[in-house]
């Protein structure tokens, strides 16, 4: 089934030296934009992370420091890369856990506003895990009954997403609607704030901490009661989109208007 659109769809894929959205960067990006008329648009890059690729890393996606040490760094291609994705919803595998917490992260360091919110997003392995609970390999070759043999590289990973999710539309037409809406609701699987989670919303669409000795409080309360604690965070090693987020979250109580 051809995937129902109103606007591009980036589905997109990150090789990286490592899984700390914090401290790793991206080595690797394929971005595959797919139009309402089914036309395609590829790109992959190559990039230097500025840090060494740990040996464990490298057995598993076959690059290492030598192949990149000519490639441009993040901040080189970032505004070209927001260029591609700006205006698209965006597709990915286990996406919103991990590939687009790590891309905002990538932007901010590199200074580039990149309004990733504003894009909806299809995660299409929070689909599979719904409804069969495997990996990327296992869903191509459920779904598409192909084996995947360039998987992780990045364009094999993000080209076989793209397939699956085409697949489930087929596969399950009494459970999924061929609508990015639709998609990008059923695919969520968390109520975050930030990308890392640090911040979610209660029952009752509430900010509230969702780590150490506040977890399960509301934000600006606990901001009120202990100012000191907004501190600790914006100095400690949290990453620069839940910063971004509590800075925003602290303005705009300290904006809203007085009851």
């Amino acid at each position: 089934m051809q995937l129902k659109l109103e606007k591009p769809i980036v589905f997109f894929d990150l090789e990286t030296t490592g899984l700390d959205i914090v401290n790793d960067r991206i080595l690797e990006i394929c971005l595959l934009k797919v139009f309402p008329n089914g036309n395609e648009d590829a790109k992959t890059m190559r990039l230097n992370p500025g840090i060494h690729i740990p040996k464990e890393s490298s057995a598993i996606h076959g690059i290492y420091d030598e192949d990149v040490k000519d490639c441009p760094l993040f901040a080189d291609v970032a505004k070209d890369i927001w260029e591609f994705m700006k205006g698209c919803d965006l597709g990915g595998f286990n996406s919103n856990h991990f590939d687009i917490p790590m891309l905002a992260e990538e932007f901010l360091r590199a200074g580039v506003k990149a309004d990733l919110r504003s894009c909806r997003s299809v995660d299409v392995s929070n689909i599979y895990r719904k409804l069969e609970r495997r990996t990327l390999i296992a869903a191509y070759k459920f779904y598409c009954n192909k084996d995947l043999t360039a998987a992780h590289s990045a364009l094999g990973d993000t080209r076989a997403t793209y397939e699956v999710l085409c697949a489930q539309l087929d596969h399950y037409p009494d459970n999924l609607q061929n609508d990015v809406n639709f998609l990008t609701e059923y695919s969520r699987a968390d109520r975050n704030v930030d990308y890392a989670g640090r911040i979610v919303l209660d029952k009752d669409n509430v900010e509230i901490f969702n780590f150490g000795k506040y977890k399960g409080q509301p934000v600006i309360k606990v901001l009120h009661d202990d100012p000191g604690y907004f501190s600790w965070i914006m100095q400690g090693d949290f990453a620069r989109d839940t910063k971004e987020v509590l800075t925003t979250l602290v303005l705009r109580s300290k904006n809203a208007p007085a009851h």
